[in-house]
């Protein structure tokens, strides 16, 4: 059995970029998590899977604690944090950017990063 626990379109602002502008105006970025949990989550025992509220958390210490350029970067951090204090077997990270501006209107920019337990 596989367990699978998923948070989508958590909002979590930051002053990130490439430009310098970017990084003195906070604004929004979406988190699409998607976390593969042990077998033992089907207990339906908070104890044996993640607390949402946790996780919410542990995204917002990896962006409060630093400025990142790039959203692979941002992405690989967050999903590097996840694995890193969760018993989690994967955890894969979008991170999305609605307002980014380009000569070309878009609807928002993303990375994905997928980080697998050793």
């Amino acid at each position: 059995m596989s367990v699978t626990v998923e948070l989508y379109g958590l909002e979590v602002p930051g002053a990130h970029g490439v430009e310098a502008a970017e990084r003195r105006t906070p604004q929004t970025f979406l988190y699409d998590l998607r976390l593969e949990v042990p077998d033992a989550a089907a207990s339906d025992r908070l104890e044996d899977t993640v607390d949402y509220r946790e996780v919410v958390r542990c995204v917002q210490g990896v962006l409060d604690g630093r400025q990142f350029q790039l959203l692979e970067a941002m992405a690989a951090a967050v999903a590097e944090a996840l694995v890193g204090r969760f018993e989690l077997e994967a955890a894969r990270v979008r991170v999305r950017k609605p307002d980014v501006q380009l000569e070309a209107p878009v609807a928002w920019t993303a990375a994905t990063v997928e980080r697998r337990r050793p």
